[in-house]
């Protein structure tokens, strides 16, 4: 009897480690800067690494069609730059994975050809560019996913799709942030002609935050609503602080069903902006019942802090860029805007929003795979703060920014591989950055571990310091690393590009500062007495930095900068 207490008490106080193991993983955000209903999607956490080493496109080991296809949780690395040309739709359909972009040497990765669609649930997807193209005459989106659950996409970069060109909807615990939106096809290979859409987006408890949305025609985009679920209650899409430029005829629409906030946008028409939807906010749909709800059914939304250039009347009240769509009269004659009106936000997971004019800047500054930004992404910005269109001629009639196929903007540009650094390991962490955060590279156990910043994986904790600078600069994370649930970091390291000074501030006295390439390569030491300091640095080639800091105890702490 005796033994039968003592293992039942065992196997309680295993369970309860478990659980409490469990609870303490999942109030970790996916990676600092991670907000809205995706924060918390764990991705390929605490699994094996598998290397990406090849472009091509089959089944085979160093392929991303290979490292996607595996069953458990993984975490995707690159040790090459370029362009992966599909041979097929590339289904993500094995869940718990993390696909880190930033992690490949030189100008990163593009996917062509084909779509993109996520399959499965708890995925992480960060720096990738995917640009489909008219070139193998698909039907389809760049990049979608519907009906699975916690999903966050981060710094991607779309384009040249056929239909929408990023379409998430009808899942859950979603974010979409960060991203570059542009230039879907319009008069381009689609059965129904003409196309050139933003996206559908949607969800219950989705966050679209942070993105730009540049030259679609219209679906800019088109709220989902509850057409497929018939559940309004459930449907709940929270749209901050995105910028829409250049929308053709029609900028964001539809939401038939569902609950939606949409605060501090900022919206900016272009050359290809008609007129009469030049100061558009939303157009409201009315279900006209052919999906699975009643016909009639409508969304309620909170629409408060977008700014529309050029109209200080609809930037004072939004309301006054909200127009009913004809269903109304058709199928809800009897409902008027103020029945769609709604005066308090809805309550949705936090994300950090500033005001419409300052997302503006952030957007077109961060925005996208811009750990290095390709010509694509670098015309899309000019365009947009210039209030322009490089390319006129969009290749099958369409103008003024909007495209019917890719090569009329010169087509996917070349993306420059370089030398990977060195993992003896495999383990996913450079072994120069292992022995700057006094990490064993011999050892592939020391990734799972928490020994670098008492929270992350230090398998995560590198991969987060890759971007840390962007996502510190772009004001997602209060620090460098963050301690993010405290959100307190007491080592603070700032690189400003434009002085190229670097600021460090700490809560003990430094007494050594040293700079190191990538590969190991000492570039400077500066010896000091101060917890604050601001060291101009000497002119440096483009890449990625360690900054090491040592303090009057005779700790190490190692932060990352990029130089660009």
């Amino acid at each position: 009897m005796k033994q039968l207490i003592q293992s039942i008490l065992i196997c309680f106080l295993i369970s309860l480690f478990t659980v409490s193991a469990f609870a303490q993983s999942n109030d970790l955000p996916a990676f600092p800067g991670a907000e809205g209903y995706g924060k918390y999607t764990t991705g390929g956490r605490g699994g094996q690494v598998i290397y990406v080493t090849s472009l091509s496109d089959d089944y085979t080991p160093g392929t991303l069609r290979y490292a996607l296809y595996q069953s458990g949780p993984r975490i995707i690395e690159f040790k090459v730059s370029g362009t992966i040309q599909l041979k097929s739709d590339l289904k993500i359909t094995k869940p718990d994975v993390t696909i880190a972009g930033q992690t490949a040497p030189g100008d990163g990765i593009c996917l062509r050809d084909y779509p993109v669609i996520v399959e499965a649930d708890n995925v992480i997807i960060r720096f990738i560019r995917f640009r489909m193209g008219d070139a193998a005459k698909q039907q389809d989106d760049a990049l979608g996913g519907r009906n699975h659950k916690n999903i966050i996409i981060d710094h991607c970069s779309a384009s040249w799709s056929t239909d929408e060109c990023v379409s998430f909807y009808d899942n859950q615990n979603f974010t979409l942030q960060w991203c570059i939106i542009s230039e879907s096809l319009r008069n381009s290979i689609h059965e129904k002609g003409s196309h050139g859409y933003g996206g559908i987006w949607g969800g219950e408890k989705a966050t679209f935050h942070h993105n730009l949305l540049a030259d679609h025609d219209s679906r800019n985009p088109r709220f989902c609503g509850s057409r497929y679920t018939n559940q309004p209650e459930e449907e709940l899409v929270d749209y901050r602080n995105n910028v829409i430029y250049n929308w053709g005829h029609n900028s964001a629409y539809a939401g038939e069903g569902g609950s939606y906030n949409m605060v501090n946008n900022y919206y900016k028409s272009g050359p290809a902006t008609s007129s009469s939807v030049r100061f558009r906010i939303l157009q409201p749909y009315a279900d006209d019942g052919s999906n699975q709800q009643p016909a009639g059914t409508y969304g309620h939304f909170y629409i408060a802090g977008n700014y529309v250039e050029n109209s200080s009347n609809v930037t004072n009240n939004n309301w006054a860029g909200v127009s009913l769509h004809s269903s109304f009269a058709t199928y809800a004659p009897n409902v008027t805007i103020s029945d769609l009106k709604e005066d308090n936000e809805f309550s949705v997971e936090p994300v950090k929003t500033t005001s419409a004019q300052e997302a503006y800047q952030d957007v077109l500054n961060y925005a996208g795979a811009s750990l290095v930004r390709d010509t694509v992404d670098k015309r899309i910005v000019h365009d947009t703060r210039t209030g322009t269109a490089t390319y006129n001629d969009g290749g099958n009639g369409s103008t003024g920014g909007i495209i019917d196929t890719q090569t009329a903007v010169k087509g996917w540009p070349e993306l420059k591989s370089t030398t990977p650094p060195a993992d003896s390991d495999e383990d996913g962490m450079p072994d120069e950055w292992e022995k700057a955060n006094n990490l064993d590279p011999n050892n592939p156990n020391d990734a799972q571990q928490t020994t670098v910043d008492g929270q992350y994986p230090n398998l995560e904790v590198y991969l987060n310091s890759l971007v840390a600078d962007i996502m510190q600069n772009e004001g997602s994370v209060a620090t460098a690393v963050g301690d993010l649930k405290k959100n307190i970091d007491p080592l603070k390291v700032v690189y400003n590009q434009r002085t190229k000074k670097l600021d460090i501030q700490y809560s003990r006295t430094i007494v050594k500062v040293e700079l190191y390439s990538v590969t190991g390569t000492q570039v400077k030491t500066f010896n000091t007495a101060q917890q604050t300091l601001s060291i101009q640095l000497p002119a440096l080639a483009k890449g990625v930095y360690i900054v090491r800091v040592w303090d009057d105890q005779n700790r190490a702490y190692s932060r990352k900068i990029l130089n660009y």
